[in-house]
């Protein structure tokens, strides 16, 4: 009989989207920046027009930046005019998990890491076609990878576009 109790969820995608262990955990937080931190930890926000990515033009992907799963392809990415980089999709939504956030009086849907939980951003419905959505993603809570370069993997799990 398989122990299926120890059995990682994978996405469509073919990602392994079991959390971190702790001490994975640990050792991943350990590498972020006090900004990094404070965004992906404690569910901040870069200030509007500065982030790193924001005009990116590179065809690749864009992963979260705590614990490497890919998120957003950059042929999604599109310019919105609010000051953080934006999509109208992730590359699986089984990779970004939504959340109602009710936080500074306005009712608002907080995007997370689905592996990790870290925060990204938030959804909001006027993006553009096809999808309608606009991700508005902190450039400190992505790491950027351009066509024909290695995915990072943080965890040593394999994955791979």
């Amino acid at each position: 009989m398989t122990d299926t109790s120890i059995t990682h969820a994978r996405s469509a995608s073919g990602f392994d989207l079991a959390p971190p262990s702790p001490d994975e955990l640990k050792r991943l937080e350990a590498d972020l920046t006090p900004e990094e931190a404070e965004v992906l930890l404690h569910h901040g926000t870069e200030a509007p027009f500065c982030g790193g990515l924001l005009n990116n033009k590179t065809d690749g992907v864009y992963c979260c930046r705590l614990c490497g799963l890919p998120l957003f392809r950059a042929q999604t990415k599109f310019e919105s005019g609010t000051g953080w980089p934006s999509f109208y999709a992730p590359i699986d939504e089984a990779h970004v998990r939504a959340i109602k956030d009710v936080s500074y009086g306005m009712v608002r849907i907080e995007t997370r890491c689905a592996r990790c939980d870290s925060h990204q951003g938030h959804v909001f419905p006027d993006g553009p076609p096809p999808t309608r959505q606009r991700y508005c993603i902190n450039s400190v809570s992505l790491s950027f990878v351009a066509d024909g370069d290695k995915l990072p993997d943080p965890l040593h799990r394999g994955d791979h576009l």
